[in-house]
């Protein structure tokens, strides 16, 4: 027996039990190798006629012998390049040939050590080899780090056959597993379905058996049989020509890879050519995954080196925002570790994922001009993750994602962008204006807008509990500031409007005093609006915490321990009936208007969408009320 050459049991120890992290990579790992000789003997078919170009690998399992079998008729080797591959860890003939070989050759093993993952399942393997060239085959053998042996073999065809026999259960892992068809043929379609060569497999089957004897009503027999089947598409969709694929199949390829029923509501396909050169095809789901906002939701595109998947969801390629996007990406040019189970250098993960990233902005933002119905039911959709990703990371992402949003319009009652907003907009106008509530419906019906919407202004409805946070975070657009319908300024009244309030507020100020302390501590401030037409009471707010961002922040599961409440202002109609009823309690019964207040107060609160903090008081005041 032959030692190996450059390393010691424990380093083999340390190839299958620390650099793979799951036991199925070794078949990957052996199609691959298989793959990178078949890809060596087909480079000499161009100058070599007689080389049979029948390529395949073939997968043989017996569940007898508990042996599973990786054949391939590639380049074969010769009992010294099988001491030096297999015999020296680390020691790889693709990396060799591909630095040899001066035309660019797409050969996926590059590092020695794949082979070795086949230790984690084998407790022996055994490899017959004929190199191309040659008259003789030779059989390497080895059950471990205790080293190998090569001795002289009869083989019909030029090519390698690993055979390896499998590890007896234990508590860790059940290894006939790897020996079950279904197993296998789902291992290939996730692993290997697009290596470039048929790989083969006899896989059982069912037929009605023939009868010639077979009488009317007479049930049909079935018998089983084998047969052999190609389990690999070979050809990626992604790498055929856009001309080439139609509709249907860009969504049986989606509904099939990733098992929706829908068709996709969009399909992006696209090869970016800069320092790394990659393919990526994506998917927008037609609906919601029933998870998609909970914590463990997992988002990502899978990960493809030269047609072998490397990662099945690869989430730093896609930033949160677009985490409903599903997809593939195709890369030659990524540097692997040793394992091929991740990348060896972040930089070539974030230019990919920042070239995706702008791909993306752009071709969504044609969406939305394109094909404007089918965008909105996709912003209805995935909406609140755009908006999501306008907040995060304090607006990091704020400019790339301003123009794909869109908010409820009062004027045109569907959904607009800011720039159709601000194309829109009075000459005179300096803002832009929105609301925000539980509901379009219920926004509609705020006292806060009644003065805009009677001055003709195109109001935004914010119905989520994000979206105040996003104008927050925006401040403007296109130099026009927002303005909430509930600010205390909205920038419409004339000086003569102003002056009139003002005195107003001064004649009355007394009362104000009053009913704010009448409240305990409930508002900051009582005064006068002139916002409202037809109702009495309304309730807004002073300072950066609005109205609505109190209501999420109560609504949060972990809450501050320290509550976050806006600085509440009620603001009182000067010209609606039940004002000149609070100035006569003022001055008459005091006791009554501290009940008004109460109630007034109450009514603001439902009004806003919000809870009202004594439910018993305010039924006790209402009932005294009613009772007068």
């Amino acid at each position: 027996m032959k030692q190996f050459k450059t390393e010691s049991k424990r380093i083999l120890d340390l190839m299958i039990n620390s650099i793979y992290t799951n036991k199925e990579i070794f078949l990957r790992e052996l199609i691959s190798n298989a793959s990178d000789a078949i890809d060596k003997l087909h480079f000499a078919s161009l100058t070599d006629s007689s080389v049979d170009t029948d390529f395949k690998i073939e997968i043989k399992a017996d569940k007898t012998a508990r042996t599973l079998t990786v054949s391939d008729n590639g380049i074969g080797m010769t009992k010294e390049e099988l001491e030096k591959n297999l015999g020296t860890i680390a020691e790889s003939g693709t990396l060799a040939f591909k630095n040899k070989s001066e035309e660019k050759t797409d050969l996926i093993g590059q590092f020695g050590v794949g082979f070795y993952s086949a230790f984690m399942v084998a407790k022996k393997i055994e490899v017959l080899s004929r190199a191309y060239g040659s008259e003789e085959a030779f059989k390497w053998v080895s059950s471990g780090a205790e080293g190998y042996t090569v001795e002289a073999a009869e083989k019909e065809h030029i090519g390698t056959e690993i055979k390896l026999y499998m590890r007896d259960k234990d508590e860790d892992c059940d290894y006939d597993e790897f020996l079950q068809e279904y197993f296998l043929k789902n291992l290939i379609k996730k692993y290997s379905d697009y290596i470039r060569y048929p790989i083969v497999m006899d896989v059982t089957k069912s037929r009605v058996k023939e009868n010639p004897d077979k009488k009317e009503g007479d049930k049909d027999e079935y018998e089983t049989y084998t047969e052999s089947e190609t389990l690999n598409s070979m050809v990626p969709l992604w790498k055929k020509k856009k001309t080439e694929i139609t509709a249907e199949q860009y969504n049986d390829f989606y509904k099939s890879k990733f098992h929706d029923f829908s068709d996709p509501i969009k399909t992006f396909h696209f090869n970016i050519e800069g320092n790394i050169n990659y393919t990526a095809l994506l998917f927008i789901p037609e609906h919601t995954p029933f998870d998609y906002y909970q914590k463990d939701y997992q988002k990502g595109l899978q990960l493809y080196s030269n047609g072998v998947l490397i990662m099945d969801k690869c989430s730093d390629l896609i930033p949160d925002c677009f985490g409903f996007i599903k997809g593939v990406v195709d890369s030659q040019d990524l540097s692997l570790n040793i394992s091929r189970e991740m990348l060896q250098h972040d930089r070539q993960l974030k230019a990919i994922a920042g070239g995706l990233e702008k791909k993306l902005v752009a071709e969504l933002k044609k969406f939305m001009e394109s094909d404007r119905e089918t965008y909105d039911k996709f912003f209805k959709e995935f909406g609140l993750s755009l908006k999501f990703g306008v907040y995060n990371n304090f607006g990091l992402k704020k400019e790339e994602l301003k123009d794909l949003l869109l908010f409820h319009s009062s004027t045109e009652d569907k959904q607009v962008s800011f720039k159709e907003y601000v194309g829109r907009m009075k000459a005179d106008q300096k803002y832009i204006y929105y609301a925000c509530g539980d509901s379009v419906e219920k926004i509609a019906r705020l006292p806060q807008t009644e003065l805009l919407k009677e001055k003709g202004y195109e109001i935004l409805y914010m119905p989520d509990n994000v979206d105040e946070f996003v104008v927050k975070t925006l401040t403007s657009y296109e130099d026009k500031e927002f303005r909430s319908a509930g600010a205390k300024d909205l920038g419409l009244e004339s000086e003569a409007e102003k002056e009139d309030i003002k005195n107003k507020s001064e004649e009355n100020k007394e009362m104000f005093g009053f009913i704010r302390d009448a409240l305990n501590g409930a508002v900051k401030e009582v005064r006068l609006s002139s916002r409202m037409k037809n109702n009495a009471v309304c309730l807004t707010a002073d300072g950066e915490v609005s109205l609505e961002m109190e209501k999420v922040f109560k609504s949060m599961k972990n809450a501050s321990p320290v509550p976050v409440s806006a600085e509440k202002v009620l603001e009182l109609n000067p010209d609606h009936k039940l004002f000149g009823k609070l100035k006569q309690l003022f001055e008459t019964d005091k006791d009554k208007l501290k009940s008004y207040a109460k109630l007034l107060y109450a009514e603001a609160l439902i009004t806003e969408g919000m809870e009202i903090e004594k439910p018993d008081e305010f039924v006790s005041v209402l009932t005294d009320v009613l009772s007068e």
